[in-house]
């Protein structure tokens, strides 16, 4: 069974950093795309960022956009997130989407609190 585990949360000051992983694990097959959304306390879950495996295209939101970073999807299955300059708007709960098999599959998230 397929197994997504996102890591690297954490409470920061704005303007600090974080990077997030995001591992996929109980399958043969490889991530074939990667994405990262997140959700704050009552609002829906937004878009962040994502990389097509096969092409290395990515994808951001436009109120990420130079700030953050989709890594390459590693052989391991594994995925970073580099988060810099982050503001207090950026909190909230961070999801990994990792397809496998055309199947998305999520993990429980990491929480990331930005405050001063």
């Amino acid at each position: 069974q397929v197994q997504v585990v996102e890591s690297g949360g954490g409470l920061v000051q704005p303007g600090e950093s974080l990077r997030l992983s995001c591992a996929a694990s109980g399958s043969t097959l490889r991530v074939s795309n990667m994405a990262w959304y997140r959700q704050a306390p009552g609002n829906r879950r937004e878009f962040v960022a994502a990389i097509v495996g096969s092409t290395g295209a990515l994808s951001y939101a436009d109120s990420v956009k130079g700030r953050f970073t989709i890594s390459s999807i590693a052989a391991n299955n594994t995925g970073y997130l580099e988060m810099n300059n982050l503001k207090p708007e950026d909190t909230g709960v961070y999801l990994c989407a990792a397809e496998l098999g055309y199947r998305n599959n999520w993990g429980q998230g990491t929480q990331v609190t930005v405050s001063s």
